[in-house]
């Protein structure tokens, strides 16, 4: 992945990283609750959105960080993160500034419900 990370020691022994590295990370606007997105951190992207306030997220088809907001102005500035009970989970919080979705959508889901049939 990048560059060395500053994460704090006590933050990252506590995350259980896939095969790349990476722990899944679910973006929530922080007034709603309504889940935005899913992203992915390394140690650096989580280091750099815990001190800057804005999401910065690891691109596995650019292989780069991205800050969210970056190109299209639509900025996330986060309020809270959590690491979820088993480590492999972050819940971003987010002040979101326009669409979340790189569609242009306000979230990455809407417009791609699946039918949910249960069989009795």
């Amino acid at each position: 992945m990048g560059a060395q990370s500053s994460l704090s020691p006590g933050i990252a022994d506590r995350l259980k990283r896939d095969a790349a590295g990476l722990v899944a990370a679910i973006v929530q606007r922080h007034d709603t609750g309504e889940v935005l997105m899913l992203a992915w951190m390394d140690d650096e992207a989580l280091h750099r959105t815990l001190t800057t306030g804005r999401a910065t997220y690891y691109s596995r088809s650019r292989q780069r960080y991205w800050v969210k907001g970056e190109t299209s102005g639509n900025v996330q500035r986060v309020v809270s993160v959590a690491l979820d009970c088993d480590g492999d989970a972050l819940l971003v919080r987010v002040d979101q500034h326009g669409p979340a979705c790189h569609t242009g959508t306000a979230t990455c889901f809407t417009g791609h419900e699946l039918p949910v049939e249960v069989e009795s």
